[in-house]
């Protein structure tokens, strides 16, 4: 896995933002830095940190915030250029299938991520067919951790680009240090909702893969999943040409 430095880009009150350029997809090529970026929420962008992130050029944020989670902490400041596409994937709050301590985390957070890529197939076709087009990058993908439905769409995205499951499961589990900082953070500034619980911060390896397994088992490939649910052929190519070198 490629751990150049600049991956992590550290902003003030974004602990997860980074590039998820450098790894190597279909033959041997590598993806394209600075095309594609996943962070938790952006909204809490504040004037230290607006230098910073207009220098990266964005075009477009893609939220995929519930709807009320947009309205309860507000979207991504306004810039020049910037366009902001709110997409949803449908799925079940997880206090409705909260994790039981003891039991298996990665199974758990499998199931979930399962879960969401059954009701929410429109939303995810609808994220990825958006980092499709060359003319809406730079892309940010982001939701309130960047962690579960971002992940979800960074893995599709990059196992269609031909990176290996261990690279995805890998760049996933590069949350794990932002979540400790966001942990902080929030015990800091917002002690009365508690400690977090677990499921909210943890990112083992293990759980992308076997989400990446049981995708394949499912339905072949990732490219077969995104097909299903309405992503084109196309759309696909377009992906590839794009953000592969």
């Amino acid at each position: 896995m490629d751990t150049n430095a600049n991956r992590r880009l550290p902003f003030s009150a974004m602990f997860n933002f980074r590039d998820v350029g450098g790894y190597r997809g279909h033959d041997g090529r590598a993806v394209r830095w600075g095309r594609l970026y996943r962070s938790d929420s952006l909204h809490r962008i504040d004037d230290t940190d607006r230098e910073a992130f207009a220098a990266l050029g964005v075009r477009t944020v893609i939220d995929l915030r519930r709807p009320y989670e947009v309205t309860r902490d507000g979207r991504v400041p306004d810039f020049t250029g910037l366009t902001w596409r709110h997409v949803h994937p449908e799925h079940a709050e997880w206090d409705q299938r909260p994790y039981q301590p003891g039991t298996d985390l990665a199974r758990y957070l499998a199931d979930r991520y399962a879960d969401l890529a059954q009701t929410g197939t429109v939303g995810l076709a609808s994220a990825v067919g958006l980092i499709a087009e060359n003319a809406e990058a730079p892309v940010v993908v982001h939701c309130v951790a960047g962690k579960d439905r971002t992940g979800i769409v960074c893995a599709l995205t990059l196992s269609v680009l031909g990176v290996s499951d261990e690279d995805i499961a890998e760049d996933y589990a590069l949350t794990a240090e932002a979540a400790r900082k966001f942990a902080a953070w929030a015990a800091a500034t917002m002690p009365e909702r508690g400690e977090l619980p677990p499921a909210w911060l943890a990112s083992p390896a293990e759980t992308m893969r076997l989400f990446l397994d049981e995708l394949r088992a499912g339905y072949g490939s990732a490219e077969g999943y995104l097909r299903s649910a309405g992503v084109t052929d196309d759309q696909l190519a377009a992906l590839r040409e794009h953000l592969l070198e």
